[in-house]
């Protein structure tokens, strides 16, 4: 059984490997710069925001390379990523998705931004409407600490160490790659901004947008779904972000 599970796991490595890597293709969904926004970023009432989920790269020997998304980003210099079917990047905290952002050339979003964002106009609740639909967007997904931490005493497994466990995102029915639930969109093309990661936000209270994939109602519904007060250094395996830049302020290609 051992073994079993072992293999399981270093094939899901494998596959998180793969799926952090862009890839190509006619199928994958994908927004092109305009004049105002980098590409896959969209113009948004002023302001551009990522049409993705982030994920990173990190500056190794002097070339940026995809980083690992279940690992945290640790010290490393990282730079934000929006690109379609790729895992994003969880395990961040606030001001680590903000040094992200910066590196990018980019910065975190406004509530104000974020908000309008999700909700568009006319503004709904969800991306694509006003009522809830299970399963347009990752929203269903499976309780990895669960399977994870079988046998853990409930406060070991709700601990901060347990939270970061890399191997929660690689488990079946959870973490999907950016742009998967292709239904899950507003109409300006932006992708998972309800469920699949919690977003970070600017708010210096710390909060967190959208809920995720277990959760897009304990705090709010949908767009209007905010958790705050975490520590900015707060992170575990739901965390993750997307950044946002004023119209015409850069953020290189893909970036």
């Amino acid at each position: 059984m051992r073994r079993r599970f072992g293999a399981l796991i270093l094939g899901a490595m494998g596959l998180l490997t793969a799926l952090s890597q862009p890839t190509g293709g006619a199928a994958q969904p994908g927004v092109v710069a305009g004049a105002r926004c980098a590409t896959n970023m969209v113009a948004v009432d002023g302001f551009c925001i990522d049409a993705f989920e982030a994920s990173v790269e990190a500056l190794v020997d002097g070339a940026w390379v995809p980083h690992e998304p279940n690992r945290p980003v640790a010290a490393r210099r990282v730079r934000a990523v929006s690109a379609p079917r790729v895992l994003p990047q969880a395990y961040i905290s606030q001001e680590e998705a903000k040094a992200a952002c910066r590196e990018a050339g980019k910065r975190l979003c406004t509530t104000g931004e974020w908000v309008r964002a999700c909700k568009g106009t006319p503004s709904t609740l969800y991306p694509y409407g006003t009522r809830r639909r299970g399963g347009l967007c990752n929203d269903r997904g499976r309780e990895p600490l669960a399977v994870i931490r079988r046998g853990a005493s409930s406060d070991a497994a709700w601990s901060f160490d347990a939270m970061n466990d890399p191997r929660l995102s690689l488990v079946a029915g959870g973490l999907a790659p950016t742009g998967l639930f292709s239904r899950c969109r507003s109409d300006e093309a932006i992708y998972d901004m309800v469920g699949n990661l919690h977003e970070w936000t600017a708010d210096e209270r710390g909060a967190l947008r959208g809920g995720f994939y277990l959760d897009v109602q304990k705090l709010g519904e949908g767009c209007d779904y905010e958790a705050i007060g975490h520590d900015t250094r707060y992170r575990d395996y739901s965390t993750g972000f997307r950044c946002c830049s004023d119209a015409g302020a850069g953020g290189g290609p893909g970036r």
